[in-house]
């Protein structure tokens, strides 16, 4: 999971393009599961959006982080309209 504040206003014409853009760069990409965005209700962290995916194993999520497209969607996307973000990676007991 990532959660994380755009450049742009929350609720904003663009965060919902950036939200519908990376959802489809990043759903298609081979080994990612169960891939869904969020926003934020609660009042209890300062966060706006997140997203979620799975992996079934530390090398499906590797192979995620190395590959070319995802690379490409952090260097070219994320790091220009992302303004903060949390990475939260948790491995099932």
């Amino acid at each position: 999971m990532v959660i994380f504040n755009l450049q742009v206003e929350a609720g904003s014409e663009q965060a919902e393009q950036f939200l519908q853009k990376s959802e489809a760069v990043l759903s298609v990409i081979p080994l990612v599961e169960n891939f869904a965005v969020f926003r934020q209700i609660s009042g209890k962290n300062d966060y706006d959006y997140g997203f979620s995916m799975e992996f079934v194993d530390q090398a499906a999520y590797t192979a995620y982080n190395e590959h070319p497209v995802h690379v490409d969607y952090v260097e070219h996307i994320w790091k220009k309209e992302v303004a903060r973000f949390l990475e939260i990676d948790f491995q099932a007991r």
